[in-house]
Formats: structure tokens, sequence, C-alpha cells
């Protein structure tokens, strides 16, 4: 329930006050844990760093200047595969901060980054392949970059990016 006031209050407050990025630049939202995102080993759950990346995709999108022309559009964004790294647990009530950034893209998919820090560092490291859809169809990602408002060269996807792309290739190979 806590998740469903934090989209209300994305959308009516947050939005409205977002900074405006490049489309390559860092977005940066901060949050604190409440005792609901808490497990019985009194941190913040596993299943809610995917929920928290959720609101912070939306809120880079927002803070692209992107979210009013991709609703208009009627573009929706889907997660294809999510790898993450947890390094350390974020405790009750502690604030933590995400920072959401696109890699890269290849000829069917952008890659984004998102770390989730606290001031006693860095927690976890999530990396996120997805698409944005429409009518069912996947927007190319020629257009959603030009629509974007993108014109500089396709950065270099990071070595991790490129393994990682190796690793759903072949459990794709294997599993067909």
């Amino acid at each position: 329930m806590n998740l469903y006031f934090r989209l209300v209050w994305l959308f009516l407050w947050r939005i409205r006050h977002c900074k405006g990025i490049g489309f390559l630049d860092s977005s940066k939202i901060d949050y604190r844990v409440l005792p609901l995102d808490c497990d019985i080993n009194m941190h913040m759950t596993n299943s809610r760093y995917p929920a928290f990346m959720d609101l912070a995709r939306t809120y880079m999108i927002a803070d692209m200047g992107l979210m009013k022309k991709f609703l208009k559009m009627k573009w929706m964004p889907i997660v294809n595969a999510s790898e993450f790294t947890y390094i350390r647990d974020i405790k009750p009530f502690e604030k933590f901060e995400i920072e959401t950034k696109v890699v890269g893209w290849d000829e069917k998919y952008f890659y984004i980054e998102q770390r989730f820090t606290t001031a006693r560092g860095l927690h976890c490291i999530v990396h996120v392949r997805g698409v944005f859809v429409c009518k069912g169809k996947q927007v190319p990602i020629a257009t959603l970059v030009k629509e974007a408002g993108y014109h500089g060269d396709t950065p270099e996807l990071p070595p991790e990016i490129v393994k990682w792309k190796q690793f759903l290739q072949l459990k794709k190979e294997r599993n067909m």
C-alpha cells in the first residue's frame, strides 16, 4: 500500500519539481525505508528494490522532460531483463537515494543502470534492459532516441553490460 502512496506522491508532487536532465545524465530521487518495506531480517526486503526502481525510472523519464510526450504517444516502458548485485543492506528508517541513468542501447534494447546509496555508501547496483511498446508493438530504438531529442553518438556499452548481454543470449539459446 505504501508504494501506491509513493506513486501518487511521485505524480502529484515530485514530478512537478524535476530539475531537467539530458538523455544520458543521471536522475536522482530519494526515499526512506519504512517498516512495511522491511522483512524479518529488519532490512529492506529484496522485493522492494524492483518496486522502487520502477518509481525511479518513472521519475527519470519525467526528469528528462519526456513524460507528457511519451504518455501522449501511448508509449509504455517494459522491462525485458534485470540483474541485481546486493552489496549491503539498507536499514529501517534509513534514507537512500536511487541514481538512474541510461548507459546505452543496441539495435533492440535500451540499458539502464540504477544504484542504491545511503550515507554509508553503495548498497545495490542493478542493470535493466527494456523497450517501449505502443499498441502491442515495440517502438524502434532509433525512434525512441530521436523523440527523446538525443542527437549525439551512441555511447559504448559498459563491459559488464556487454557480458550480461552475452549471458542473456546464451540462456535464450539453451532454452529454446
